[in-house]
């Protein structure tokens, strides 16, 4: 079992100060049946040659030098290369506990699992936030699904596809969708759509950094939004169609809908200064431009009574919605936690 190889790829630019703890978190793994794919994208700082000392210190692992392309390009880059039975990733500025692939390895080979998903820590400047019971389970395709759609509070499964662990055959072919962001939405899912089932390690075995200020995560959010996201949410919904079922896909719209009520009303009632206002209108308009299949779906899936309020407010006038909602979190929240000042 421990002699499957898993190839890790590593997109790496400008990550000079991030790198070697990184790199040293993978090398120390106790699953050593590893080749780690440094992918260098056109780095300006040290990041290059650091990656050649790392080829040269461990033969287990492969350096790409490349102009840059962006994560996705890298990501792909690495995957032509790729040899093992199982497909990792991890981000250069993150880093993993010393048992991840062995624990995810072992699950996927004792469940005949296509994908492992595991917990993962939450990395801030001055705090860590994890959590998990340690537990095993197996899930089906469309439990799968219905948890990375719906959410449920037992897991934590996004689309991330380093929380993941891939067998090579479920994922064979696939590439990320070149000088975009929020890549891993389509990945993820088309991954989901086709294996038969996988395995959810209810443990945190990455560890994602936050608060990096020149991560792709915190640049032009509003722009970021239109421009990647939302479309590769709508291709998130058509896959699901196409490959699994159209009730499934309604319940992906559904989900999709109440995403962007929360975008709405963060863009419309919070304090951000790039352009809320216009992106918050935007908003309205993606929305409003399905309003007949909104109906139907809302109708369709087992919407809550308060959902199918809100959507019947939200199209009728979206800033009454969003003032509605800001009068519910200023005045009725409070009462209801017992946050109610004292006169």
């Amino acid at each position: 079992m421990n002699d499957d190889l898993i190839s890790v790829i590593v997109p790496v630019y400008n990550v000079e100060g991030y790198l070697e703890r990184c790199v040293n978190s993978i090398l120390c793994q106790t699953y050593e049946s590893l080749e780690v794919i440094l992918v260098d994208d056109g780095s300006t700082d040290a990041s290059p040659g650091m990656c050649d000392e790392f080829a040269v210190r461990d033969g287990r692992v492969r350096v790409i030098h490349k102009e840059n392309g962006g994560l996705s390009d890298a990501r792909n880059a690495g995957l032509s290369i790729a040899s093992g039975e199982y497909i990792g990733y991890v981000d250069s500025d993150d880093r993993i506990e010393p048992d991840m692939y062995e624990l995810m390895h072992r699950a996927c080979v004792e469940n005949d699992a296509q994908l492992c998903v595991c917990r993962y820590f939450s990395e801030y400047e001055d705090r860590t936030e994890g959590g998990g019971t340690g537990t095993c389970s197996v899930l089906s395709r469309d439990e799968l699904l219905r948890v990375y759609i719906g959410g449920d509070e037992r897991y934590v499964i996004y689309n991330s596809v380093w929380s993941k662990l891939f067998r090579r055959s479920l994922v064979e072919g696939m590439e990320f969708p070149k000088g975009r962001n929020s890549e891993d939405i389509v990945y993820t899912t088309r991954a989901f759509c086709m294996l038969e089932r996988a395995a959810y390690i209810d443990k945190c075995l990455y560890h994602y950094v936050i608060d990096r200020e020149d991560s792709i995560m915190n640049v032009s959010r509003g722009e970021r939004m239109f421009w990647d996201e939302l479309p590769f949410w709508r291709e998130h919904i058509a896959l699901i169609g196409e490959l699994v079922s159209e009730e499934m896909a309604d319940f992906a719209f559904y989900h999709f809908c109440r995403r962007l009520l929360f975008y709405y009303v963060d863009m419309r009632n919070g304090k951000r200064r790039d352009n809320a206002r216009i992106y918050a209108d935007r908003l309205a308009d993606e929305l409003n431009k399905d309003r007949l299949k909104i109906k139907r779906v809302y109708k369709s899936v087992p919407a809550s009574r308060g959902d199918r309020a809100r959507m019947r407010l939200f199209l009728l006038c979206p800033p009454l919605y969003a003032f509605a909602v800001r009068l519910y979190d200023k005045y009725f929240i409070p009462v209801r936690t017992g946050r109610v000042n004292a006169f």
